[in-house]
């Protein structure tokens, strides 16, 4: 990661938005031709999700692009954001696809069409899907290693297109078996089911994204980081908000310490946090804490010694959870 906080290689993350785009074109039109020779509806279907693929593909890479840029005056938190509109357009997409397929099976259902050229519709289907596969598989795995919610939906898009493949292929290996032509739109909408499933996550992801809805997982993860590295002056934490933007995260808290340090101790204190996130989480992690004075009823936590304001006796802090840390301090006693 650089200074700014966006990926470090946001070059790799171009180059892997830019492939998908490319590969989702040439299989569009292999899909396509398929559907030419055969006149499957399942086919169809697949190439009509296809479509969505290098729609979603191209948005994908413009706003890898943009979120690449660094934190600027009129955008202080980067660009990272725009990734989750990206999620939440391809899930969108992803939901379109997945009626339009039910909406083109649905009739052929109970007027079936005989199918032609089944050996070579089934042969390439399984070229694209085995391409796909790798596709996908790679997308997710880049996105993840570079900390893109962009390209891990766009990998998770792809893997849908590979399911529906593997569906119509179910479906037209079935035809070619059994003669039985209504089966082919049958798979269609079985797996136009599983895509709406998927559409609905990605959606539903980009929109916890947007909302900044706390994540529990990101909270224990930031207190399991300090419990482990916890030092005798840290007393507790509270008001803990964390929350990702693309690449970046975001972390504010309110520290505990000893009543009687000074605000250069103090500020050597929060130093000594904001360095161990930084190790955990890059530059690309932005931090606000907020030092706040020990109370009489929190020295059963503490573990400072000596202490010349000690009210009870010390012993070891209790462990910080993610659920606990983010409430409010409790009000000292009157």
């Amino acid at each position: 990661m650089n200074a700014h906080g966006t990926s470090a290689n946001p070059r790799a993350a171009i180059i892997a938005a830019s492939v998908s785009l490319a590969v989702g074109a040439l299989l569009l039109g292999i899909k396509f031709y398929a559907f030419h020779l055969t006149g499957s509806s399942a086919i169809l279907s697949d190439a009509m999700e296809s479509i969505v693929n290098v729609v979603a593909a191209l948005f994908a890479l413009v706003s890898v692009i943009y979120a690449a840029n660094p934190p600027d005056s009129e955008h202080p938190y980067g660009h990272g954001k725009i990734e989750f509109f990206a999620a939440g357009f391809e899930g969108s997409l992803i939901i379109v696809a997945g009626c339009a397929i039910i909406w083109e099976s649905w009739d052929k259902l109970f007027a079936p069409v005989p199918l032609s050229n089944l050996d070579a519709g089934l042969g390439l289907l399984i070229g694209a899907g085995l391409v796909n596969l790798l596709l996908g598989l790679g997308l997710v795995r880049s996105g993840k290693r570079l900390g893109s919610i962009t390209l891990v939906a766009d990998g998770m898009h792809v893997l849908t297109d590979v399911y529906t493949s593997a569906g119509v292929l179910i479906g037209l290996f079935l035809v070619r078996l059994t003669d039985v032509a209504w089966l082919d739109p049958a798979v269609a909408c079985l797996m136009a089911a599983n895509i709406l499933a998927t559409g609905y996550k990605l959606v539903r992801r980009a929109f916890a994204g947007l909302m900044q809805e706390a994540d529990p997982r990101l909270l224990d993860e930031i207190c399991v980081v300090l419990s482990a590295r916890r030092k005798p002056a840290w007393i507790g934490i509270h008001r803990l908000r964390a929350w990702r933007s693309g690449s970046r995260v975001h972390i504010d808290f309110h520290l505990i310490l000893p009543r009687e340090l000074t605000l250069e101790a103090a500020h050597a204190e929060v130093n000594a946090v904001e360095d161990i996130l930084r190790a955990k989480y890059g530059n690309q992690a932005d931090l606000l804490i907020h030092a706040d004075p020990c109370h009489d009823q929190e020295c059963p936590e503490c573990s400072q010694e000596p202490c010349g304001t000690r009210a009870g006796a010390a012993r070891a802090g209790c462990l910080w959870f993610g659920d606990t840390a983010s409430r409010e301090r409790e009000a000292p006693d009157s």
